[in-house]
This record gives structure tokens, C-alpha cells and sequence, in this order.
């Protein structure tokens, strides 16, 4: 591991420009450009706002700010966007870069965090959105706020480890892509986004509670709903199962790194 961090720290700058190439690419020929970074989220929340905030809206505990749903959809987001980016990215991340990784040499370590860097940008630029809404709606930062490098290092920490393991085996089994589209889709429905866990029947409380990602999720809308420190058990076990769960992937892409280039 010491080497690997090593080979990427002589590699940091082609890791910034590989994440700046990324992101012009991103938004080539498009006049809005990284806005859309922004917009596509944003609007999804106020789709799920209106559809949902009469409903929600009455059930949330704690509050009486009259914009607490979309408030609390919005912390969700905020956490689902940061995944959902880094585990698909990683997912095809060396299909994607089969030719690069054939023809040129360089530390192969360095492709998880080129995705991680564009993935953090992303939800940075979302992040300081949502301040702004907040704010506009009579919600400031609190200090609760400073929760958050850590709840998205935590984030990052579990969304790479997964989509880094998942991004090892799609190379030699390609309908793990094609399935996680379809796992992805019912883990967003499992995760208290755009509802609170009080509503559910009794029965769904195991399921949600074995969820890793609700604990990540419900801290951040613990953080900039509330202004409540994260509970810090959960946290702690999500948090430590997390760098496990990226150690073992980091482990298996180093053992796996030469059959992949023969693959692909």
C-alpha cells in the first residue's frame, strides 16, 4: 500500500491534468458547461419536492421549517450524488481506459483517483449550490457543517471500494455492469432519500438498517438538516468497514492489474 500511495503522489500531476481533461470533455459543445454538474441533480430534487413535500412534508420530526422535506431530500442527494458518481465511474473505469492502460505506462493506481477527483468536484459544485438554497430559504450553515469533509471522505472511502471491487470483476465478467444498473436503481428505493425511516412498516427496519449507505446518508441530513452532530457508533462502524472494504479492492486490483491488461 505504501508503494502504491508512493507511485501516486509522483504521478499527482497527471492525476490534476487527467481530471481537468475529464471534465472539459465532459461538457464539450455545451453552453451551460459544468453547470449541468449542478442543474441535473438539483432538478431531480425539485421533481421529488413537489411530487413528494405534501406528503413529507408533515411526517418529518425536529423541524418547522416549512421547506425541512426538500431540505432533507437535498442532504440525500447530496450524499447519493457523490456515490452513485464514483461507483458507476469505477465500475467501467478500466474498460473504459483499456487502450490507455495497453499502450502507455503508468502507475495503474492512478486511474481510481482521476475518477474520485472528478467525482469530488461534481459534488463540491453541488455542495456549494446547496448552501446557497439553503440560505435563500432562511437555513444557513451551522457548525454541524464541519462534519462534512469527513462524512464525504467516508463517502468516498466506501463508494471506491465497492466500484473499485466491482470495476476488477467487470473486466472479466462484463454483465456485472449490466446487473448493477438494475442494483443501483433498487438501492436508491432502500435508502432513506426521499423518505424518512418512521414511515416504513416495522419489517423494513432490518432492511434499512443493513444498508451501509443509510448511515452515510442519514448523517449528512443529520448534519445540514438538523445541525446535529452525526451519530457517531454507526458512523465509526460504517466509516472502519469502509477502509476494509477499499483495502481488500486495492489489494485485489494490485493481484488482478496484469491478467486485466491480457483482457482487455
Amino acid at each position: 500500500m505504501s508503494e502504491l500511495l508512493r507511485a501516486v503522489w509522483r504521478y499527482r500531476h497527471f492525476i490534476l491534468s487527467s481530471v481537468k481533461n475529464d471534465l472539459k470533455a465532459r461538457f464539450a459543445r455545451s453552453r451551460l458547461g459544468a453547470a449541468w454538474m449542478v442543474l441535473q441533480p438539483l432538478a431531480q430534487v425539485a421533481i421529488y419536492s413537489v411530487v413528494l413535500s405534501r406528503v413529507m412534508g408533515a411526517k418529518l420530526p425536529g423541524t418547522t421549517n416549512q421547506y425541512a422535506y426538500s431540505i432533507y431530500l437535498m442532504a440525500g442527494m447530496l450524499a447519493w450524488s457523490l456515490f452513485i458518481e464514483v461507483v458507476t465511474r469505477s465500475l467501467t473505469l478500466f474498460v473504459d481506459n483499456g487502450n490507455l492502460m495497453k499502450k502507455i505506462y503508468f502507475p495503474r493506481a492512478t486511474l481510481p483517483f482521476i475518477a474520485v477527483g472528478s467525482a469530488l468536484i461534481s459534488n463540491i459544485f453541488l455542495f456549494v449550490a446547496t448552501i446557497l438554497i439553503f440560505t435563500i430559504v432562511g437555513h444557513p450553515p451551522t457548525w454541524a457543517f464541519l462534519w462534512l469533509p469527513l462524512l464525504m471522505a467516508i463517502n468516498v472511502a466506501f463508494s471506491l471500494g465497492l466500484g473499485l471491487l466491482l470495476g476488477v470483476i467487470n473486466v472479466f465478467v462484463r454483465d456485472v455492469g449490466q446487473v448493477m444498473a438494475v442494483v443501483l436503481q433498487l438501492w436508491f428505493w432502500v435508502t432513506p432519500i426521499v423518505y424518512m425511516p418512521s414511515i416504513l412498516p416495522s419489517g423494513f427496519g432490518r432492511v434499512i438498517a443493513a444498508n451501509p449507505l443509510y448511515y452515510i446518508v442519514s448523517s449528512f441530513q443529520n448534519v445540514l438538516l438538523y445541525g446535529q452532530p452525526p451519530a457517531l457508533v454507526p458512523l465509526a462502524w460504517t466509516a472502519l468497514g469502509s477502509a476494509f472494504l477499499l483495502a481488500i479492492a486495492f489489494l485485489m486490483f494490485r493481484r488482478a492489474a496484469p491478467e486485466m491488461v491480457d483482457v482487455l
